[in-house]
């Protein structure tokens, strides 16, 4: 009986030593959301630019600009004797108001103070900042990917709105460091 004994514990021993093995999934992704979410996205930017070129087209008196970031812009009043643009640090204030494609007011003309880089801002009129000087004014046309985007702002701008800026430039103190 001790040897059966022994036989049964080595046998049961010998049976939980064994490795465990690889679970196969039960269902294999390729990839596919991605490739729907570049898809959605392509068609969303080319509805955006067919908006865009319209709106510049409806306006054959604007001098449109084309930025190397995306977005696209004309001088209601530019300033052509001075130099100073603000960069990384610099403490701006500007005036601007937001509104839609359709032209409809989003923000009414709001007084902002920022330090370039340091703070929030969307990535269209950062960019846009640095383009402009003391005093002048400039009206930006802003692709949805470069404004708020897909999430917006939480508040009044929704999701994936393009928008246009008339922004004034009215000072910028140097940064000393």
């Amino acid at each position: 009986m001790k040897n059966l004994y022994l036989i049964l514990i080595l046998l049961v021993t010998l049976a939980s030593c064994k490795s465990p093995e690889a679970r196969m999934p039960e269902s294999v992704k390729s990839g596919s959301f991605l490739k729907e979410s570049a898809e959605r996205n392509k068609k969303l930017n080319a509805l955006e630019q067919k908006m865009i070129e319209s709106i510049m087209e409806s306006n054959p008196d604007k001098d449109y600009i084309a930025s190397e970031n995306g977005f696209w812009y004309f001088y209601t009043n530019k300033v052509e004797s001075d130099t100073l643009q603000p960069v990384f640090g610099d403490v701006i204030d500007f005036d601007f108001n937001v509104s839609n494609l359709e032209g409809s007011e989003i923000y009414a003309s709001e007084n902002k103070t920022y330090v370039m880089d340091k703070e929030e801002l969307f990535t269209g009129l950062r960019e846009g900042l640095k383009l402009m000087k003391p005093s002048e004014s400039v009206t930006f046309i802003f692709p949805s990917q470069i404004a708020y985007g897909y999430y917006g702002d939480e508040n009044k701008i929704g999701t994936n709105v393009p928008l246009i800026c008339e922004v004034t430039l009215n000072n910028i103190n140097k940064n000393n460091d």
